[in-house]
This record gives structure tokens, C-alpha cells and sequence, in this order.
């Protein structure tokens, strides 16, 4: 298996280090940047398979430097771990919508964040994936894409992982824990509640097309996808 290419941002040279240090003992190939506008030019350098990006980075910080690798082509797929010192949940939700994929919060665990790591990775070489439909929804969880009546709706990829595993399970009623557990990981740290506020955002994008009420609210418990639901 051919050697993994790391990006690390970061503006602590400490932590840079240490994260360097862990990641090649485990064998990638890591490449350094103090800022998003470094960051960009080794991007468009050298193969990149993964980047670790700091939040508060001087000049462009890390979200920007985030929405900004989902608006391109060439990066709108890269897997993405936002490290930062910002640990409450409201700063975790902001993260997720800029579009990354993991969240880690500092102090970590270098052993934690490789697990993450060659977790993403794992995910992003699956290989060929499959369509999961019904409804009049489409989703492939190869190129991670939604297609309503032909039509491609965007989601962002902790909405897309909400709506990937309530379609995987359908008229399953689910936990909160559940579903985070199911959609996001078990390393992902966020509060039960954070479910509802993905909700929410999903069931105004699908709402358009009739379809937000195939996610039913089952009070006090979760919520369950309900196939052959047109409201």
C-alpha cells in the first residue's frame, strides 16, 4: 500500500512537531504549513490525501481555510480533521458546518488523533460504493451525492451522514446516541441535542421537494425514516 500524504496546519511549531512526529512513526508522509495561504500553495504542489487544520490560524483561519477546500473541485472530497482548543458544543457544530470531518479538541491524544486519522482514510478508500433509494431519494455513498427526482441536492457532510444512516435503517425508530454513534463515529464528542439542530437543517432542505416527512420525531425517544413518505 502505497505510503499516505498528511498536510498538517498549524501555527504552534510544537504542536506541529508533535504531530509530525506521531504521524510519520506510524508511516505517512507529513508536509508542515503555519498558515491557510502555505497551505493552499502545498496543495496544489503535492498529492494530499488528508489534512489536519488548527482553527485559530493568523490571517485566514481555519474555517475559511476549510469552506474554501469544499468550494474546489480538486479538494471538495478531502477528508478533514479541525483541531482546535474550542471545545463547546456550539463551536463543534460551527466546525462541522464548515464542512469538516472529525473534530478533535486540544489537549489530545496523539494515539486518539491517528485512530481518527486511519479512520477517515479507511473510509475514503472503500472503493466502489452503492445507491441507497427510496422515497424518490437517491444517495450514493461512494461520491457521497443526494439525488431527489433526478435533481442533486447539496448536503454537507455531517447532514449527509445523518441522512445515510437513517436511510440505511429505514422505519427503525433510533436514538439520539444512535444516531450519533451510527452517522458520525464514536469519537465524535458532541452533545445528544446536536442531532436535533442537524435535523432541523436537513428537513428544510429536503422540505423543497416533499420529502422532510420521511423523518419522523418519536417524542422522547429519537426519530425514525419512514419509507413511502411524500410529507
Amino acid at each position: 500500500m502505497s505510503t499516505k500524504n498528511i498536510l498538517v496546519v498549524e501555527d504552534d511549531a510544537d504542536i506541529s512537531s508533535l504531530l509530525r512526529f506521531s504521524l510519520e512513526n506510524t508511516g505517512f508522509s507529513v508536509f508542515e504549513s503555519p498558515s491557510a495561504e502555505a497551505a493552499m500553495k502545498i496543495l496544489t504542489e503535492q498529492q494530499t490525501d488528508l489534512v489536519i487544520i488548527d482553527w485559530m490560524l493568523p490571517g485566514t483561519d481555519g474555517l475559511s481555510l476549510t469552506r474554501t477546500l469544499r468550494n474546489r473541485a480538486d479538494t471538495e472530497k478531502m477528508p478533514i480533521i479541525m483541531l482546535t482548543a474550542r471545545s463547546e458544543e456550539a463551536d463543534a457544530i460551527q466546525g462541522f458546518d464548515s464542512g469538516v470531518d472529525d473534530y478533535v479538541t486540544k489537549p489530545f491524544s496523539p494515539r486518539e488523533l491517528i485512530a481518527r486519522v486511519n479512520a477517515l482514510l479507511r473510509r475514503t478508500d472503500a472503493g466502489p460504493g452503492s445507491l441507497i433509494e427510496s422515497n424518490g431519494m437517491s444517495l450514493n455513498t461512494h461520491n457521497h451525492t443526494l439525488q431527489i427526482n433526478g435533481e442533486n441536492l447539496y448536503l454537507k457532510p455531517r447532514e449527509y451522514g445523518l441522512l445515510q444512516y437513517l436511510m440505511k435503517n429505514p422505519n427503525r425508530i433510533l436514538s439520539r446516541n444512535q444516531m450519533l454513534d451510527g452517522a458520525w463515529g464514536r469519537s465524535v464528542y458532541v452533545e445528544e441535542r446536536t442531532v436535533d439542530v442537524y435535523i432541523v437543517r436537513l428537513r428544510k432542505k429536503l422540505e423543497p421537494s416533499g420529502k422532510s416527512g420521511a423523518i419522523k420525531t418519536i417524542h422522547g425517544v429519537g426519530y425514525v425514516y419512514q419509507t413511502n413518505s411524500e410529507k
